[in-house]
């Protein structure tokens, strides 16, 4: 074994920017040891957490542009129609987003907040790309003049306790980001949340709903195949942490609604029978023509399930906004104190 070769930059420091890295207090091995276990498996499979390097980020901010990709566009307009109704919720807050990669959204916030709330107003932006954190910070500060950024490099499934608790917080989590997550996942990252948040606290979840299947996987099926190599670039990711030898070319990408399940899935299909090979690990990985390594799950919601979830969570709907086709919702949550 060998030690992996991601380096960690040191905080970093300004005037008004702060990026705190705790993800070296987690075990890079277990990650590498995590992932050769999801692929030597007989149901292969790869953390879509994955995708997000810097290329896989560049391509998902040009999927988010697509036509066929109406959940960005959708959200966004909800948010411009709700954030007037949420103003007295954001003076002396932290705005905590989580999975942060873009900072258009929570602009769509700033944008609407007076400029005599900025300067009380902190934003904490919470993710596991330090690249992704450093760009959106430097666009926001130019932005928004006196906006405090106290940015987060960690994983904040299982990270929670690095978030400061000293003042009322408006939690984010936009972007469809709870539909990645399995019920079981979701119930418990919401629980946990649930359990920190106090009383005066918001929550905002984006939950993509349930609509017509052709809309759907159109919109992971793009006519300009960016979907596809954006799914494809996860190979790289892999190829890089663990040293093995995955070529795109050897795989088709496929993208599908499972009704049974209520979400679509993506999956790598193998084109010919392949042997991969690490160089940093004893191990050969046997795929064989059309086995699949599925990348992804995004969960589709009806309000029954969002009700469902938000009450074994021990949180309380105070506020669903939503577009006029109802194709997606912006889900306000407060802390469920058995009032």
């Amino acid at each position: 074994m060998i030690k992996s070769k991601r380096l960690w930059r040191e905080n970093i420091y300004n005037s008004l920017i702060t990026i705190e890295n705790h993800l070296q207090k987690k075990s890079n091995q277990n990650q590498e040891n995590n992932l050769i276990q999801s692929l030597i498996g007989p149901s292969k499979s790869i953390p879509c957490v994955f995708f997000y390097d810097a290329n896989g980020s560049k391509l998902f901010e040009d999927i988010t542009q697509l036509p066929e990709y109406y959940l960005t566009r959708t959200e966004k307009s909800i948010l411009e129609k709700a954030i007037p109704r949420l103003m007295e919720k954001f003076k002396d807050v932290d705005i905590v987003e989580f999975g942060s990669g873009d900072c258009s959204k929570i602009s769509i916030f700033l944008e609407s907040i007076p400029n005599s709330y900025i300067d009380s107003i902190s934003y904490i932006p919470l993710d596991v790309s330090i690249d992704a954190v450093e760009k959106s910070s430097n666009i926001l500060i130019n932005k928004f003049p006196g906006l405090q950024i106290k940015g987060i490099i960690a994983d904040f499934q299982s990270q929670l306790d690095v978030i400061p608790h000293d003042k009322k917080k408006v939690f984010c989590l936009l972007g469809s980001t709870i539909g990645n997550f399995s019920m079981v996942e979701a119930q418990k990252f919401l629980t946990n949340l649930s359990k920190i948040m106090k009383s005066e606290d918001i929550l905002l979840i984006g939950f993509d709903m349930v609509k017509e299947k052709e809309i759907i996987e159109k919109a992971y099926n793009d006519s300009k195949k960016i979907t596809e190599k954006f799914n494809k670039n996860i190979l790289n990711a892999v190829n890089e942490l663990i040293c093995t030898d995955f070529n795109q070319d050897d795989f088709d990408h496929v993208a599908f609604f499972n009704e049974e399940e209520s979400r679509i899935e993506m999956h790598l299909r193998a084109k010919k029978d392949l042997e991969i090979y690490s160089s940093c690990y004893d191990i050969k990985l046997q795929i064989n023509k059309d086995e699949s390594i599925h990348t992804e799950n995004s969960y589709k919601f009806t309000e029954k399930n969002i009700e469902e979830l938000a009450l074994y969570s021990g949180l309380e709907i105070e506020n669903i906004f939503t577009d006029e086709n109802k194709w997606f919702s912006l889900v306000q949550l407060i802390k469920n104190n058995g009032d």
